[in-house]
């Protein structure tokens, strides 16, 4: 019968404990242990004066090297990181901001070492306003037998404010469209207004009231035999039109349709400095009285000259 010593009877256990315990510490260990790694950050610009204006802003972003044991920069979430710049010296002109590692916002146990760029260029200009029209825009077309007719805003202007630089090439303002399809009574909506120019911005104001006119369309009547006159022809010459009469659409009032007939349309041909020969030449129309021309056929006619 062989007798074992107790302590023998545990050996192997001891063995499996002891690199536990190894394990353990080694991963203590790494958790402890300062690393450093890279990140990109946002720049938050403060304090900028009310009398300035950027016009050529820095990057959104910097990139910064932190120190700190792997579990603390393993928690890192964004926003935790921020890199501040002060604006409140800033003056008229490009000026240069430095960025150091005490400027950025860190959470404990993190050490910024380094941020790139080490500095920024901002060029600033002096904030100015100017008022401008507001020009409505509409979309779609009103039901058949009406149109668009007069189109207004209230307000009719509007402050913008903004570089002076950028001020001076902003007209107007726009506004949101406002739908005016298969529209038989007039339409009034508020709408968004805004500016298309990036760096300019309403002061104030962000909506208006647009109204729309819709009114029945003017009546049209087509002319079929519009003679077509000669003009400045030199003297001693004589001059054939082909075709001699051209076709035209009219529109406006139902009183002034009933009216118009083909010689109430003046149509001709300037044959001023023509020689003898053929030429084509374009159809020229006198305003009409009360009435609009908006198509005619064809719009040249040939010409012999003898």
């Amino acid at each position: 019968m062989s007798l074992r010593h107790p302590s023998f009877e545990y050996t192997g256990l001891k063995i499996v404990s002891v690199a536990l315990a190894a394990v353990l510490w080694m991963m203590v260990s790494s958790q402890r242990a300062s690393v450093e790694r890279g990140l990109r950050i946002p720049l938050e610009l403060q304090n900028l004066p009310d009398n300035l204006e950027m016009v050529e802003p820095p990057p959104e972003s910097v990139d910064v090297r932190v120190r700190g044991t792997a579990d603390a920069l393993g928690r890192i979430a964004p926003g935790d990181l921020v890199a501040a710049v002060d604006l409140s010296s800033a003056q008229p002109g490009r000026r240069l901001f430095h960025l150091s590692p005490e400027r950025v916002k860190a959470p404990f146990a993190v050490v910024v070492t380094q941020v790139a760029p080490s500095s920024i260029a901002i060029r600033f200009e002096s904030s100015a306003t100017r008022i401008v029209p507001v020009l409505p825009s509409v979309e779609g077309e009103p039901a058949p037998g009406f149109i668009v007719g007069r189109i207004s805003a209230d307000p009719p202007t509007v402050e913008i404010v903004g570089p002076e630089s950028l001020l001076r090439r902003v007209t107007e303002a726009i506004t949101e469209p406002l739908w005016v399809g298969s529209a038989r009574a007039d339409m009034r909506s508020t709408v968004i207004v805004g500016v298309a120019d990036e760096g300019v911005r309403l002061k104030s104001v962000k909506t208006a009231v647009v109204s729309v006119a819709i009114v029945p369309a003017p009546e049209e009547r087509h002319l079929t035999a519009v003679p077509v006159r000669s003009r400045n022809l030199a003297a001693g010459l004589n001059a054939t039109i082909t075709p001699p009469t051209i076709r035209v659409r009219v529109r406006g009032t139902k009183e002034a349709m009933a009216k118009i007939k083909d010689s109430s349309i003046v149509a001709y041909v300037d044959l001023e400095s023509i020689g003898r020969g053929d030429y084509g030449l374009p159809v020229r129309l006198e305003p009409a009285e009360s009435v609009g021309v908006d198509q005619m056929d064809p719009t040249t006619v040939g010409i012999h000259v003898e």
